[in-house]
């Protein structure tokens, strides 16, 4: 797994993670270095890998997955960095970032969708109106605070450790995941705050400008329109937060993360099937807490835009079929696109190792496709020995009861290596160890980013390469030195060179 991003010296560094399974089993992705790289072409980020693989003592041939995100230098299908591997080894089939993937469904509804982009772009505006001075935060932090106690005297809330805490509003970025749920559930938490601070700025800001932003805020959140937009945005989100979040796990295998995309799109049809009135309900609910007027289904929709022109519909056929219906259809059609990849060919087979309810996916015929996709693991003699051990193999774990309630591919390895079945069945466990180093997403290469930040700050922002990459290995790969005695450091650094002083 491969990304790139400038360090605080704006020297762009390409960060590699080698996803692998271990001896028992079990799925690892480990932090092998980061190389500064002089332009991000396909071309120059191969031969800084090859550098880099030839350095560890690796070999591009032993590759069997590679995972990237969107971007055309690395993913291009004729001059990307995958293509350019691909022409060198077939069998690293490419996987576009699952996790990438899901952001971009919820920034492609946003833009594509007029309401939905007007209530971002306004959402980001609040943000920057009331974080833009320390008074102002200070007002919201003071105004919640003050809210909090006044709600535990009343017996309100409850008390205890790690609840009540404080809390501020939080900017939303394309590039971040779940930036926007979190953005959407901080406003609805500081709601009454928020609005305090706006009423503040509208009578006393520092110009006309800035008073008529607020003015234009509060005008905006104090309707239903507002309040249906910000209700459904958070349902939407956090229906896929969940998949994000089980997407960024080091351990997640390819089979599970297909199963979870496909599960969360059957949940996004099921809240547009049924999904309406309990939205509506709870639009009800935030309007009646915080005195914002309600809108009666039955009446005509008076469009706010333009309200001179007659609509001839009631307000409930636009809020649930032009609104609501829409914005899910949009979302649905953007997953079906975006991961398109999960009815691919090379996926459809590796189901059938699927251990779930009983083995019932499992699919000799597909599993002896899976092999011929990759030549260099199997050869013509392996893949006969391989039919005749996938039914020994199946016969073996269906009627074993310590196989019996196992959640996936990953739990099987384990278990396979636990019971010596790797041992008995080898061709098999090599198919469910290539499928388990297909890559699901590169939050482990955003993570060795976010260590980057915090080892090469303004202050160390001469830190040579060599040092930077040695620090960012000790920082990310703790567990990998946490069995290393200080005497063995001591002594190897002893033993390197003459040095003035005795360590």
């Amino acid at each position: 797994m491969v990304d790139e991003s400038s360090d605080v010296s704006r020297k762009e560094q390409m960060a590699v993670v080698l996803r692998f399974v271990d001896k028992n089993g079990s799925v690892q992705e480990r932090f092998i270095g980061v190389v500064h790289v002089m332009d991000t072409s396909a071309l120059s980020l191969k031969v800084a890998l090859d550098a880099l693989f030839a350095k560890h003592g690796l070999s591009f041939t032993k590759v069997r997955g590679q995972g990237y995100d969107g971007a055309s230098n690395m993913s291009g299908k004729f001059n990307g960095l995958k293509a350019l591997i691909l022409s060198d080894n077939e069998s690293a089939f490419y996987v576009h970032c699952f996790a990438h993937q899901l952001q971009l469904v919820v920034v492609a509804v946003a833009r594509k969708h007029d309401g939905v982009r007007d209530f971002f772009d306004l959402l980001a505006l609040v943000v920057t109106v009331v974080n833009s001075s320390c008074k102002r935060k200070d007002m919201l932090r003071e105004s919640h605070k003050d809210r909090i106690q006044e709600q535990i005297g009343n017996e309100e809330i409850v008390t205890g450790k790690g609840l009540n805490q404080e809390i501020s509003l939080i900017r939303a970025g394309d590039t971040r995941w779940n930036s926007h749920l979190k953005t959407i559930m901080s406003l609805i938490t500081l709601f009454p705050d928020v609005i305090k601070v706006l009423e503040y700025v509208e009578d006393d800001g520092d110009n006309g400008a800035t008073r008529l932003q607020a003015s234009g805020l509060l005008s905006y959140f104090k309707t239903f329109e507002f309040v249906f937009y910000m209700h459904l945005m958070l349902t939407i989100l956090g229906l896929t937060n969940s998949l994000s979040q089980a997407l960024q796990r080091k351990d997640q295998d390819i089979l599970e993360a297909v199963d979870l995309i496909r599960t969360t799109k059957g949940q996004l049809q099921m809240l547009r099937e049924n999904g309406f009135d309990e939205i509506l309900e709870k639009c009800y609910s935030f309007c009646d807490k915080h005195k914002i007027v309600k809108l009666d289904m039955a009446e005509g929709y008076v469009n706010t835009r333009n309200p001179r022109k007659k609509t001839n519909i009631s307000n409930r056929h636009y809020y649930n079929y032009d609104l609501f219906n829409t914005v899910l259809d949009m979302q649905i059609r953007e997953f079906g696109d975006r991961f398109c990849e999960i009815s691919t060919e090379l996926l459809q087979n590796m189901a059938a190792l699927n251990p779930r309810n009983a083995f019932s996916q499992f699919n000799k015929a597909s599993l002896l496709k899976l092999s011929h996709m990759y030549p260099r693991d199997f050869d013509a003699k392996e893949r006969i020995i391989l039919g005749h051990e996938l039914d020994i193999y199946y016969h073996s774990v269906y009627k074993d009861v310590r196989f019996a309630n196992l959640s996936g591919i990953a739990d099987l390895a384990r278990l396979m290596v636990e019971t010596r079945k790797h041992l008995s069945h080898p061709l098999v466990y090599r198919l469910l160890k290539l499928t388990l180093v297909l890559p699901v997403a590169t939050a482990t290469v955003e993570r060795c980013f976010s260590a980057m930040k915090l080892v090469k700050t303004d202050l160390r922002n001469r830190i040579a390469d060599d040092f930077l990459n040695a620090a960012l290995i000790c920082t990310i790969e703790k567990e990998a030195y946490a069995n290393v005695k200080n005497e063995d450091v001591i002594d190897r650094f002893q033993k390197m060179k003459t040095r003035r002083g005795q360590i």
